[in-house]
């Protein structure tokens, strides 16, 4: 046993810790968890806990009680909004085989393994989100209903602002659980707000961007709302997206803007995020938000205007702030973060710089303009299916086919997002 499992069980006796849950995602980025008692926390840490991954959806054949999950001691948190007597823990899991290997279609694992990479070449990274939401009123079932919580505009105050109390209790349901809010304001559309994350390592950014999901919908939930992340969830308001924010650092120098290798991620990004779209815009409803209230549409790169698809600041003098404005919070963060830091990085590799074109909207290509669009564009990517691996990368495109075809064009609250 290691210390730092020690360390979290010692935690476990002197907090009466009662209730542990193990998270984890399935392929498209949908938290899910079991529930154990905190006494069976030291055989977990030793053994893994039994998954039956036979009823999620697309996580492929694998047999009943094949897989185990094992908690990640340094993704360790309490739930805040529990009871305080007979507390809860929550852990993201790696999941694995019986024989201690790594399960192919786990999204965390290959972060990991791209973030080991990437660290292996001199660089490290950091990220940041910002991302936006609505909040819905519900009926007297707790259904939500197709009425704003409030009629509020771009950074207006209450009474305008009526989410400001669960954006409230949201960040510091988040500071309690060691995730740092940076800021958070009414954002464009009537309901819609914003919460802005403190920039940090790869995969605790993933972890930090599931854990941001559950929480609002269980704040919003416990006031009577209900939040939807859905990227356009009604037509005629602004749409909700996410911005990704990245720094680096070389030899634990900082990079700085105007750098080889700031041009060279950003060259690395623009020159993929047309065949990885899919990945980051994996619904049928992302498709309504591109190209209306500013939602970027094509491929564009920009140090003066922050508009843009991708934003790179030209003070020359300062690390590194690159932010891509394109995903959505649909999105899975793991396979996410994977393929924009392993383009990024083939990016600098290469020595690329950003394609002229992208400096002018009028001349750049289009971002795909469908789900059906990205899921041929990816199809095609050989540099996707190596990143993901094979295993992954076609039961996702498959899934993403099928709901091309099948999808419904109003769908307006969607548990994915």
């Amino acid at each position: 046993m290691t210390e730092n499992q020690k360390e979290v069980l010692t935690f476990v006796k002197e907090n009466d810790i009662k209730f542990v849950r193990l998270a984890f995602c399935d392929i498209f980025g949908v938290q899910k968890n079991i529930a154990v008692m905190a006494e069976q926390l030291e055989t977990i840490f030793e053994r893994g806990a039994e998954l039956d991954v036979s009823k999620l959806a697309g996580f492929g054949d694998a047999p009943r009680g094949s897989l185990r999950l094992f908690p990640d001691p340094q993704s360790m948190s309490i739930l805040p909004w529990r009871p305080q007597q007979g507390r809860v823990l929550r852990f993201f899991c790696d999941v694995r085989t019986p024989d201690g290997g790594a399960f192919a279609l786990d999204a965390r694992h290959i972060l990991q393994k791209t973030v080991e990479k990437t660290f292996q070449k001199g660089y490290t990274c950091r990220i940041g989100t910002e991302c936006e939401f609505y909040l819905f009123k519900t009926d007297d079932e707790g259904r939500p209903v197709r009425h704003f919580l409030d009629n509020g505009g771009y950074l207006d105050v209450s009474p305008l602002d009526k989410g400001e109390n669960i954006r409230r209790e949201a960040c510091l349901a988040l500071e309690n659980m060691g995730i740092k809010p940076l800021s958070s304001h009414h954002e464009r559309g009537p309901g819609q707000n914003e919460i802005k994350f403190k920039l940090g390592g790869v995969l605790a950014a993933a972890d930090n961007f599931i854990s941001f999901k559950y929480v609002i919908k269980s704040v919003a939930a416990l006031n009577g709302l209900y939040a939807s992340f859905l990227p356009k969830p009604v037509d005629g308001v602004s749409g909700s997206g996410v911005h990704i924010q990245f720094t680096l650092k070389k030899d634990n120098a900082p990079v700085y803007n105007g750098s080889p290798e700031a041009l060279g991620f950003a060259a690395g990004i623009l020159g993929r995020i047309g065949e990885l779209t899919l990945f980051l815009n994996p619904i049928y409803n992302s498709y309504r938000r591109f190209g209306a209230f500013e939602a970027p549409a094509h491929v564009t790169y920009s140090a003066k205007n922050e508009g843009q698809l991708l934003y790179l600041s030209d003070d020359a003098a300062a690390p590194m702030d690159m932010r891509l404005r394109s995903p959505d919070a649909a999105l899975n963060p793991y396979i996410a973060f994977a393929l924009l830091l392993s383009a990024g990085m083939e990016g600098i590799e290469k020595g690329s710089l950003p394609d002229a074109k992208a400096k002018n909207p009028a001349r750049a290509e289009a971002l795909p303009g469908s789900l059906k669009d990205a899921a041929l564009r990816a199809e095609k990517s050989a540099f996707a299916r190596g990143i993901l691996g094979g295993e992954l990368f076609d039961a996702f495109l498959q899934a993403k086919r099928r709901e091309a075809e099948t999808a419904e064009t109003g769908e307006l609250f969607d548990e994915r997002a």
